[in-house]
């Protein structure tokens, strides 16, 4: 998760925001080089006590600022548009969860089990224990399996919502009467946080997502102890 003074994003928790890291490195790059280039040209431009009065145009150099502006959209276009058709691609997902908002607190149905449903709040503060995250630790996490594609189906009850876990590279409005899917491949276990990004009222703060990733035999061990306490 994320910690004070950090700079750049969370580690990657799937494929999918390795790739978006990549790309973000990518862009950075060429922002970084074309500000240098500029700040560079104002130097000169600005120091430089060599003048010429004669020069009216210059063919060849518009045809440089032309083409190369052109060829360095391409080179962010085209990486850009390939993320954008990976994360729409939904591959034969072996579990399906439905993540509902509410004012303020998310519900999460299992759909390939009948009788798994439950309620995620956020844990109040005064009931927190030693090592949970204040405003992001929740009673009832969410949990799947590392190495499993799962799909989630995302929508609201009331106002809208927006399901995202930063380290999954997941994000996705929560919709009311509208039924969105993303879905995410967990590359490694551990518990990673998010929270409601569309602002929903006065406790958009208060509903956090937690999301638990178990290698798949503890998650078979998981779901079967909770159809037996249904």
């Amino acid at each position: 998760m994320a910690h004070p003074s950090q700079l750049g994003f969370q580690d990657a928790a799937s494929p999918i925001m390795e790739e978006l890291l990549h790309f973000h490195d990518h862009a950075l790059m060429i922002v970084f080089l074309i500000s240098t280039f500029v700040l560079y040209i104002i130097v000169v431009m600005v120091t430089t006590k060599l003048t010429n009065m004669f020069i009216l145009d210059s063919q060849e150099i518009e045809i440089i600022w032309t083409i190369l502006p052109a060829v360095i959209l391409i080179l962010i276009a085209l990486p850009s548009l390939r993320l954008l058709y990976l994360m729409d691609e939904i591959n034969a997902p072996h579990l399906t969860i439905k993540a509902v908002g509410h004012q303020w607190y998310w519900s999460y149905e299992y759909t390939d089990y009948k009788e798994i449903t439950f309620d995620s709040y956020m844990v109040p503060t005064q009931e927190l224990t030693p090592g949970q995250f204040r405003l992001l630790e929740v009673d009832n996490r969410l949990v799947a399996p590392t190495d499993t594609p799962v799909r989630v189906l995302v929508t609201a009850e009331d106002v809208l919502h927006s399901w995202a876990v930063p380290a999954l590279g997941v994000k996705m409005d929560a919709v009311p009467g509208r039924l969105n899917q993303t879905a995410f491949l967990a590359s490694r276990p551990g518990v990673f946080y998010g929270q409601c990004s569309e602002i929903c009222g006065a406790n958009h703060s208060f509903m956090p997502i937690v999301v638990e990733l178990t290698p798949l035999t503890h998650f078979q061990d998981w779901l079967t102890q909770l159809l037996q306490d249904a």
